[in-house]
Formats: structure tokens, C-alpha cells, sequence
């Protein structure tokens, strides 16, 4: 009897190291970087797939779009509310980093709104997203063959509860972009924000996040659109 018992130990504690070592050959095959260290993350990027220095691609549930996605960043879903869709019209995440190497200590906050506009009147649209979020309607833009983006950028706090906006960009250092991108072949939109606040926002950090911002907008490709951008 004890030795089946021995036998039957022995063979439980094989199967675990087994498993345990399937999981981290398994485990092994991912980036070790954020996006890919959150389960949830991972299954939208393709790791084979680095597109440029600190990006993944990333491709939507919807099969709507795909984009650039930030490798320090991951899809804030542990609470089942970071992440909604409905089926191949909309799409909605939210995703978080915090960053403390050299010296940093910066929380970034990058969300996302996939859907399909009732109307092609997109200056309704724009108007109404920029004032919401700066107050005025004065957003930069950037045309191709196959869409249309909208960016603006500004230093914003809160004074007791009510937001402040500031857009002087020689004195301050913005902490809130926002991006509205159009398909000009259908209502498809992806209205964006990428936020941070911390003790260390410094200009080259500034000029680096408005960098990275830049390039997701860039990146973000519709379906339908046969021609990479």
C-alpha cells in the first residue's frame, strides 16, 4: 500500500513538473514586455509582429482595424470593464502603464473608441470631440490616400472639480493628446486619447509620448483599405 502510495505521489509530482514546464517553454515564446505579460493583452497582438522599436501590432475583436499598439502598455481589464465590444460596429478599451525606470514615475492612460458614424458629416463629429476635450475646435490634420486624422494636444488639471486647459506648448508641457480618424471609404471612426500624469514629465519625455501618439495614429489601418498607409 505505501508503495502504490509512493507510486502515486511520484507520478502527480512528474505531471506537475511536466505541466509546469510546458507552461514556461509556453510562457517563453512571448515577449517580456507588458502587453504580452497580460493574458488578456496578448490576445489581440501578434507577436512575431514587432513594427517598430516598442510596438506590437495590434488587430481588432472586430476585424475592423488594426493598429501599432505600445509594448509597456496593457488592457486594463482585470475588473471585466476595460473591454467591450459589439460584434463588428464597435469597440471600446482602455489601457495603463507605469513607467519607473530612469528616474520616471509617469501613469499612462490610452484609450480607444472604435464605431461607425450615423452620418458622414465628420465635422459634426470633430467639433464636438475637441471642444469636449480642449474647449476649442483647433485640431491638426493629417490626410491619405485612405483616411483622415485629427490630433490635438494640451496641458490639462483639475481645479477642484472642474478641468483645466492650458495650450500654451512654450511654457507647458502637454499631458493629454486626442486623435479622431476617419475612413474616407465609409463612417468607420476611432476616436482616441493618450493621457499621462507624474512627477516626471520632462520636454524629451513630452516630445517622445507626442511621438509615439503619432505613430499609433499613423498606424491605425481600416478594413476594406488595400493600401498600407
Amino acid at each position: 500500500m505505501k508503495k502504490r502510495t509512493k507510486t502515486i505521489i511520484a507520478v502527480i509530482a512528474g505531471a506537475a513538473i511536466l505541466i509546469g514546464g510546458i507552461w514556461m517553454i509556453n510562457e517563453s515564446r512571448y515577449p517580456n514586455v507588458p502587453a504580452f505579460d497580460d493574458h488578456f493583452t496578448r490576445e489581440f497582438l501578434n507577436k512575431d509582429k514587432k513594427v517598430d522599436d516598442g510596438f506590437y501590432e495590434f488587430k481588432s475583436k472586430t476585424g475592423q482595424y488594426t493598429m501599432w499598439f505600445p509594448e509597456d502598455f496593457a488592457i486594463a481589464n482585470d475588473d471585466g470593464q476595460g473591454y467591450s465590444n459589439n460584434e463588428q460596429s464597435y469597440e471600446d478599451w482602455r489601457a495603463l502603464s507605469n513607467k519607473k525606470e530612469r528616474g520616471e514615475n509617469l501613469i499612462g492612460q490610452l484609450n480607444l473608441k472604435f464605431f461607425e458614424r450615423s452620418t458622414k458629416d465628420e465635422a459634426v463629429f470633430v467639433e464636438a470631440t475637441f471642444k469636449r476635450r480642449f474647449h476649442v475646435n483647433e485640431p491638426h490634420i493629417i490626410e491619405t490616400k485612405n483616411k483622415k486624422i485629427y490630433y490635438d494636444s494640451a496641458y490639462t488639471y483639475f481645479k477642484g472639480t472642474e478641468e483645466k486647459v492650458i495650450k500654451n506648448k512654450s511654457n507647458y508641457i502637454s499631458n493629454t493628446y486626442v486623435g479622431y480618424v476617419v475612413d474616407k471609404h465609409s463612417n468607420k471612426t476611432i476616436e482616441t486619447s493618450y493621457d499621462f500624469i507624474g512627477d516626471k514629465l520632462s520636454k524629451s519625455n513630452g516630445e517622445k509620448i507626442n511621438e509615439d501618439f503619432l505613430k499609433m495614429l499613423k498606424s491605425i489601418r481600416f478594413a476594406g483599405n488595400i493600401n498600407y498607409e
